[in-house]
């Protein structure tokens, strides 16, 4: 299994996690979401709704050709846009990079890597069953544990604290940095670059 994206030319799939609506908009479950608008910022275009039941925008970063792809469905149910979308753009699994918050990160600590767990992620483990494979690449972006006895279900589904909404376009930022190191360096050299920051 290869550690990088497919080469030049082919189309890879950006999703970014979250769940719809307003009323989610600035919760840590959605900063998959934040990140794909920035990506969507620096391409310069528009999301719009597409049939897979999902919002697409097509582009290029970092001389790649990519497709975002924001669900339009809560997110334990992530699969089926994602896959929908993949299918119809025709990108394997091996082409399909997920952007997600994860809980056993620090708050804006990256981690980028190729298959593993869900690690109890909802919008993962949708995924993982809809390709029927763990082997799609992740961009977690770190939220940290939650605070005291706090579920980490309750967690998830409240927004930033003050401190850290300080930090948030900083870290969204850099996170969409090391999507795109990712698309134009590969795995490893993208790690090396954003775990040791």
């Amino acid at each position: 299994m290869s550690e990088d994206l497919p080469g030049a030319g082919e189309l890879i799939l950006l999703a970014g996690l979250g769940n719809p609506g307003p009323q989610y908009a600035g919760n840590r479950h959605n900063v998959g979401f934040m990140v794909l608008d920035e990506l969507a910022r620096r391409i310069g275009g528009k999301f719009k709704a597409h049939r897979s039941g999902a919002e697409v925008l097509e582009g290029r970063l970092s001389g790649s050709r990519v497709v975002l792809v924001k669900p339009r469905s809560f997110m334990n149910l992530s699969g089926g846009p994602v896959v929908g979308a993949a299918r119809f753009f025709k990108v394997p699994p091996s082409g399909v990079v997920v952007v997600h918050d994860e809980l056993d990160v620090d708050f804006g600590a990256l981690k980028l890597k190729l298959g593993g767990g869900d690690n109890g992620h909802n919008g993962l483990r949708s995924i993982t069953k809809s390709l029927g494979t763990r082997d799609y690449y992740r961009v977690r972006f770190g939220i940290g544990r939650p605070p005291g006895r706090q579920d980490p279900a309750d967690f998830v589904l409240k927004d930033f604290s003050t401190v850290e909404r300080k930090e948030l376009p900083f870290e969204i930022d850099r996170c969409a940095d090391a999507t795109e190191a990712l698309l134009s360096q590969g795995l490893a050299a993208a790690q090396n670059t954003f775990h040791a920051a």
